[in-house]
């Protein structure tokens, strides 16, 4: 019978825990995310809205106009609101944005909305679903959650400025709706009522326009 030496007993054992400790290391979780690198890769992915050239995949409705410049979507009404649609049809999603608005003749007033339908009998009408605010002069202002005419989910603090970009970001998975402004999130609500719809945005009224770029969305119902 052979006999190992004790210097190759303690190498092989070392090489035992080596290989050990290299598996583990593979599937330890990451310390901030509290998820394993396998994850990151099942994240849905951010897919662009808007191409910086044209209007492709939107559609207008009512008496705003929309147009493109410099790589930034431009609306505007000379009487009477407006929306923009864009073509996914959504459940969970999350949506986000840069976005400004300049008041002319009277207070700029606008917002994104998701799972969002057209009203049937009013080409002007708000959309039926839900709109994070964009409006820096009213109580009700950038961040709140509104349903259609109605302020429903406060934001805690108002963070914008006429005439100033600001990124806005907003979720919906289920019935758990959550808004983020500047990266900051500023309000989080329940609410069952809509369920599926598009992404709109809103031209509120003359004498005023709202410009947005760098629009993205993902899918979370997947």
């Amino acid at each position: 019978m052979k006999v190992l030496s004790s210097l190759a007993i303690t190498t092989c054992l070392c090489l035992t825990i080596i290989g050990c400790n290299d598996f583990v290391i593979g599937v330890v979780p990451d310390a901030e995310s509290g998820r394993g690198a396998s994850d990151e890769s099942s994240e849905p992915e951010w897919i662009s809205l808007f191409d910086g050239q044209t209007l492709d995949g939107w559609t207008q409705r009512g008496s705003a106009k929309w147009e493109v410049k410099d790589a930034v979507m431009i609306g505007t009404s000379s009487g009477g609101q407006g929306h923009i649609y864009a073509s996914p049809e959504l459940t969970d999603q999350e949506v986000k944005g840069i976005y400004r608005i300049v008041s002319m003749e009277r207070g700029a007033n606008s917002g994104v909305y998701f799972r969002a339908n057209p009203p049937a009998d009013n080409i002007n009408g708000y959309p039926e679903g839900y709109e994070a605010q964009i409006c820096h002069t009213q109580d009700a202002h950038t961040g709140w959650l509104w349903k259609p005419g109605t302020p429903t989910g406060k934001a805690t603090a108002l963070l914008t400025k006429d005439g100033e970009w600001f990124s806005m970001r907003q979720s919906v998975v289920g019935t758990e709706i959550k808004i983020w402004i500047n990266d900051e999130l500023v309000m989080t609500y329940e609410d069952d009522e809509f369920t599926k719809g598009f992404i709109a945005i809103q031209c509120h009224n003359e004498g005023m326009t709202i410009e947005a770029k760098e629009l993205y969305y993902r899918d979370l119902s997947k």
